[in-house]
């Protein structure tokens, strides 16, 4: 379980400097030049995480070179040593060590906080079992792992016979909100809305349209988030009383007119349904700046 072996390929060299049942160490080398050191180190019988330190030879950082060692341990560490899972804990503002990672095969798989003045790290990892980096399967994955997610709220615009609006009012915040909800991974943002109707008010719902998507910014601690509204038409009064709510998060639902929704209602909620009444909500819109 040690690196008893040079790893080679062309003018690159990786010449073991320790080796034990738990690490493994070597120097780059290039060209007879020592260029950093990368190390193996053993996490558990199937888990190694990798450290590396690769340079140019002006002392910058060299992520061609970074994706040349990176392979030959790699290839070396799941074919030779017997690990199933390699990682690599990044400082997140390392975007060139990251990127190597990457290239390399190891995805993306969250952040891992650092206490007091350490660095927040990017988590990654390559699974021996994993496609290729450069296969077409291997390359979405790792896209799917690293592109940017969007949250998407699913809410629903429903209305009695006196044009007034449903509201719940919640028992995690003080202002009333839109019925709905945040869609699942993987779950279209109309699926999304009956689901959440479903559980939280009792009732099934169907989606007649999309009226508009609205995009809300940051908020009191929130990510950035894309709230699709649906409409679901107009409905008797007394649905509600056939509502069966859940208590974790619905304390109760009210129909309310304007008045009602402009003194109860959540700030982007009283916006929203502001340009529907008005007919100026469009197909896309973003709230004005305050």
């Amino acid at each position: 379980m040690t690196a008893v072996n040079v790893l080679s390929s062309g003018d690159l060299n990786l010449e073991p400097t320790s080796g034990s049942d738990e690490f493994d160490g070597w120097s780059v080398m290039v060209g007879g030049e020592r260029r950093g050191t990368i190390a193996l180190r053993r996490e558990s019988r199937t888990t190694g995480s990798l450290r590396w330190n690769i340079r140019a030879a002006n002392g910058d950082a060299d992520m061609n070179l970074t994706i040349r060692v990176l392979g030959l341990v790699i290839d070396h560490a799941t074919a030779d040593l017997g690990y199933a899972r390699l990682e690599a804990r990044i400082p997140v503002d390392d975007l060139i060590d990251v990127r190597a990672a990457s290239i390399c095969g190891l995805r993306r798989e969250g952040i891992t906080r650092g206490p007091g003045n350490e660095p927040d790290r990017a988590l990654l990892a390559r699974l021996a079992d994993d496609p290729p980096a450069n296969s077409r399967e291997g390359f979405i994955a790792l896209l799917n792992a690293g592109l940017p997610t969007k949250r998407v709220i699913a809410q629903g615009h429903l209305t009695d016979e006196s044009g007034r609006v449903l509201l719940c009012r919640l028992t995690y915040k003080p202002e009333w909100d839109l019925p709905g909800g945040v869609v699942e991974v993987g779950e279209s943002p109309a699926a999304g809305l009956v689901r959440e109707l479903q559980e939280e008010l009792g009732i099934t719902v169907t989606v007649l349209g999309l009226i508009t998507v609205n995009w809300l910014p940051a908020w009191r601690g929130w990510d950035d988030a894309c709230v699709f509204l649906f409409d679901l038409g107009v409905v008797d009064t007394s649905i509600t009383e056939s509502m069966t709510l859940q208590p974790t998060e619905i304390a109760g639902v009210e129909w309310c007119d304007p008045a009602t929704v402009d003194a109860k209602a959540t700030l982007a909620a009283r916006e929203l349904l502001t340009a529907v009444r008005g007919g100026t909500a469009g197909s896309y819109r973003e709230p004005a700046e305050n």
